[in-house]
């Protein structure tokens, strides 16, 4: 009897092992970036560093000095086409490792950054700030809301989504919003944020979530909080210059800093910005965007003729491990995005 119970014990714990390890097994990440050549192409990496897929978007790259040039949502992600004016739309299989190229949709300039919102896919490009519906039937390609950028000089950067508006940059030295309706379309002009510091000098790269956006004051050394349309708190990068693009991951902000080439951890709460560690990672090239999703984080950086997509895993300190590297036979790489290859959201 004994014999019986021990058995159907050690049974159990092998199917549970078997369990634990499917479902461990079962949740990969995969990481998103696009080749941004003439002929673009959406590049489906593991966290290893191999390149599992690339697929044709049908567009023309060419953008360069943005971040977000990919962003996903649900089952879907959007890469933007710099050199075609337009914004490729793939859809996720069913088996999560796969996807398929559903639209390809128009933009009223040449688009640099991308963020998903509200059912709507918001596109940033050199002229202005627009949005499109978006729903388990895919992303219109008739535009519902615009704007014009303040001053629409090919200089802008990056976009992101706030409670009730976008924040978006222009390295010209503007960080403006721009209201959203009820349904989340663009409504209203585009207005500078208030309390921009005075020595403001090329606003990059920001993170977004709930009402606040971190901000990048890259050739100023400067990080800054935006809330409710204005600048709260301006923080220094001290030792690490021209902080460029940003991610969060909780109360963390990791910072790529690209003449310096590395990575910096803040602390971020409340209105507080406090550098928690100068370096956390070091590049060979200089990083050109960043990304964090579910405990990793992607950060691609360039040099001569090559770039590198580098993966870490982040631990709940914000310290990188890093756990593979893909090299590129080109330097214009652009964007990123993390998915879960199986349980999409």
């Amino acid at each position: 009897m004994i014999q019986r119970i021990l058995t159907a014990c050690a049974a159990a714990v092998l199917l549970l092992g078997v369990a634990t390890t499917a479902s461990a097994e079962g949740h990969a990440s995969l990481v998103l970036t696009a080749s941004n050549a003439t002929t673009n192409e959406l590049l489906v990496l593991d966290t290893a560093g191999n390149v599992l897929r690339r697929i044709p978007t049908q567009g023309q790259g060419g953008v360069a000095g943005n971040a977000g040039g990919i962003a996903a949502s649900r089952d879907r992600v959007a890469v933007v086409n710099f050199g075609s004016s337009n914004v490729s739309l793939f859809q996720r299989d069913e088996g999560g490792r796969h996807f398929r190229l559903e639209r390809v949709i128009p933009t009223l300039g040449s688009p640099v950054s991308v963020a998903f919102g509200n059912d709507h896919l918001y596109v940033l490009t050199t002229t202005h700030v627009e949005s499109h519906r978006a729903g388990p039937w895919g992303v219109l390609p008739n535009v519902d809301g615009q704007a014009q950028l303040l001053h629409s000089d090919a200089s802008a950067a990056q976009v992101g989504v706030v409670r009730g508006a976008l924040v978006f940059t222009e390295k010209s030295n503007a960080i403006e919003s721009v209201r959203l309706s009820g349904d989340g379309a663009v409504a209203g002009s585009a207005t500078l944020v208030a309390s921009i510091p005075a020595n403001v000098n090329a606003p990059f790269g920001l993170a977004t979530r709930g009402d606040d956006a971190y901000v990048t004051i890259a050739h100023a050394d400067e990080i800054s909080l935006v809330r409710n349309g204005a600048v709260l708190t301006v923080t220094p990068s001290v030792t690490q210059h021209a902080p460029c693009w940003v991610a969060l991951d909780g109360a963390f902000l990791f910072s790529a800093n690209s003449p310096s080439q590395t990575v910096s951890r803040y602390a971020v709460y409340g209105q507080k910005i406090v550098q928690d560690a100068a370096v956390i990672a070091q590049f060979a090239g200089n990083p050109t965007d960043i990304v964090y999703r579910d405990g990793f984080a992607a950060v691609i950086d360039a040099a001569g003729t090559a770039s590198r997509v580098s993966v870490f895993k982040v631990d709940q300190d914000g310290n990188f491990a890093l756990q593979g590297v893909a090299a590129l036979a080109s330097a214009a790489t652009n964007g990123l995005a993390i998915v879960d290859a199986d349980d999409w959201r």
